[in-house]
């Protein structure tokens, strides 16, 4: 078995930028895309705010070239999930369901999962005026009346930048008290734009005959009451869940299971590097995720060449898998 100079886990855009610029340093990059290849933007339509395309471009087709750019390189990108990784092996063990690889340096880029609501209507009209990112569409709603789903830090959050845009956002929450700091609560209920149910649950998102959002059903907890409320978007915001399960025990985490980065994107092995949402809960947008993706390559290629500085990280400690626990 050959000893790859690069793995890549994940294929979004943090992913698939690691990718290109692996290649271009001549490293034959092997990059594992997963079965839900492309990342979050897959169920993206229309992408305005990445840099290059003026007139905006639908989100697969994005993922599309990127992919290709990285082919053209020289990056080799093969399908299936990721079973098990060995970091502190020499070298690094990656293994899928069929075939065992072996690595000098590992470039993480598996990404987060937005926690959805388990609708059937939800994956159906996502990008279709149900999304879980405000920062991403709330442009295409100007003058619309929409919903944010939460009572989080994040879900405030969205609401008040959702104002900026929607003539109406209604916070749906399914406890009678909001979870998230008073600070960001006074923020939102200060904003008269906003409306509010509490003690409230989504148990429908309806579309029109085109298979866009036209409203929510909505069900009081209390009384079991369902009102049928007009929106023309509904804003999932009741969390994500990093993708690191393979590296409990392995790499450091935060609290919410995000993998610690420090001096850019190294992680707390050495040759071992992380990118894009799988250690970002703030930014979580293509570009920033594309930007970690160059560091990550960029520091490869340098751990690579055996620059002293890259040979060793700081002692920094493992801490145990927390519990997954939902913001909604």
């Amino acid at each position: 078995m050959t000893t790859r100079n690069v793995i890549i886990i994940g294929s979004g855009p943090a992913g698939l930028t690691a990718a290109l610029y692996t290649a271009r340093a001549n490293l034959q990059p092997l990059v594992i895309e997963g079965l839900h290849a492309g990342g979050q933007l897959m169920l993206t339509t229309t992408v305005e705010n990445f840099p290059g395309y003026r007139e905006g471009i639908m989100g697969p087709d994005l993922m599309g070239e990127m992919r290709a750019q990285a082919e053209r390189f020289g990056a080799e990108i093969v399908r299936g999930d990721v079973t098990f990784v060995g970091t502190r092996s020499n070298p690094i063990v990656v293994r899928t369901s069929e075939t065992e690889y072996t690595t000098k340096t590992l470039i993480i880029a598996t990404g987060a999962s937005a926690r959805l609501l388990g609708l059937p209507s939800e994956l159906t009209l996502m990008g279709h005026g149900v999304s879980t990112c405000a920062t991403c569409d709330g442009y295409f709603f100007r003058g619309h009346e929409i919903a944010v789903v939460g009572g989080g830090d994040s879900a405030m959050e969205e609401a008040v930048f959702l104002t900026k845009f929607a003539s109406k956002v209604t916070v749906v929450h399914r406890r009678d008290t909001l979870r998230a700091s008073k600070i960001m609560q006074d923020k939102a209920r200060a904003n008269v734009k906003i409306a509010w149910l509490l003690d409230s649950e989504v148990e429908e998102i309806q579309a029109t005959g085109k298979g866009e959002v036209s409203a929510m059903v909505v069900r009081t907890n209390k009384t079991g009451a369902r009102t049928v409320v007009p929106v023309s978007g509904v804003f999932v915001a009741i969390g994500h869940t990093p993708n690191t399960s393979l590296f409990k025990g392995q790499l450091e985490m935060d609290q919410n299971g995000y993998l610690v980065t420090h001096d850019g994107v190294k992680t707390s092995v050495t040759g071992v590097f992380a990118c894009g949402d799988v250690q970002d809960h703030v930014y979580r947008q293509a570009i920033t995720a594309a930007g970690t993706g160059c560091m990550a390559a960029l520091d490869a290629e340098r751990y690579l060449e055996g620059v002293p500085e890259y040979q060793s990280v700081s002692p920094q400690s493992i801490q145990p898998p927390p519990a997954t626990t939902s913001s909604r």
